[in-house]
């Protein structure tokens, strides 16, 4: 059941928005029972959404008519919504900047280092500061932990205590460095006569600490994370690229039988709408 007095947070829109993206306007079941989204819908209900979305859709032409009857027709409707949800998801995820902030983000990860795993707000508190970032990066960030999540490259962990997700990058099972072992001392010559300097010997291996260790694992990380990101924005560019074709062809069809509709009725015909 939904709780109409609990506030909507960020992620739970966020989380609306990418759903609704993703399964079209309507599919509320669909957007509740998908893993994806369940951890932050888990306290809307059906309802909710419906209600959410509708505020959403109407916010933008809400001004100075609220006096004014707002008619309504199905059809035109649906590729409204249609079109508000596909350019909320694009929003939300960037594909020219998704490598850049997933450095960002194994980057703030590795510095804040709590076992326990760092929400949102820490992570954004700690990148704005360092990085130029867009006005609404905050909700980029939101959508780029649960897509690293899915992906196994960051863990999400939720606690009771609290609705927030934290995450955290899984713990390294790659090789340990050995640390350099140093050179045997020569043995000095023998003075001689004609005093000799000693010779400086190039084979020393120069100490390396463990922070140069894990400096070097984490940039190895974002470079392992930033080729399989190329992967997923090329899949999502043609994701996209799909997505407007299709509304394209239903806004033509739309259009085609507007026209019909129009000339029968310049005839005087009768047309009746199912």
């Amino acid at each position: 059941m939904g709780n109409q007095k609990l506030k909507w947070k960020a992620e739970e829109e966020e989380a609306l928005l990418a759903g609704i993206a993703k399964h079209g306007p309507g599919k509320w079941k669909n957007i509740l029972r998908d893993p994806e989204f369940a951890d932050q819908l888990s306290h809307r209900s059906n309802i909710d959404l419906k209600d959410k979305w509708r505020n959403l859709s109407v916010a933008p032409n809400s001004q100075g008519s609220n006096n004014k009857p707002r008619p309504t027709k199905v059809k035109d409707e649906d590729v409204t919504l249609a079109i508000v949800a596909t350019d909320s998801f694009k929003t939300v995820v960037d594909p020219k900047n998704v490598p850049r902030y997933d450095g960002m983000i194994f980057e703030a990860l590795s510095a804040l280092a709590d076992a326990n795993g760092s929400d949102v707000s820490s992570i954004f508190h700690f990148i704005e500061p360092r990085h130029e970032v867009p006005p609404n990066f905050r909700r980029i960030l939101s959508s780029r932990l649960r897509r690293l999540a899915g992906q196994c490259k960051l863990v999400k962990v939720s606690t009771s205590k609290s609705l927030q997700n934290f995450y955290k990058i899984p713990e390294s099972t790659g090789i340990g460095i050995p640390a350099p072992k140093a050179p045997k001392p020569k043995e000095t010559p023998k003075p001689k006569e004609t005093t000799t300097k000693p010779r400086q010997t190039n084979n020393q291996i120069p100490a390396v600490s463990q922070e140069m260790i894990d400096e070097a694992a984490i940039t190895a990380a974002c470079k392992v994370v930033e080729a399989e990101n190329k992967i997923d924005v090329a899949k999502l560019a043609v994701e996209e690229s799909e997505k407007v074709t299709k509304l394209a062809e239903e806004t033509e069809l739309l259009l085609q039988i507007a026209k019909e509709i129009h000339e029968k009725c310049s005839r005087g015909e009768i047309v009746l709408l199912a």
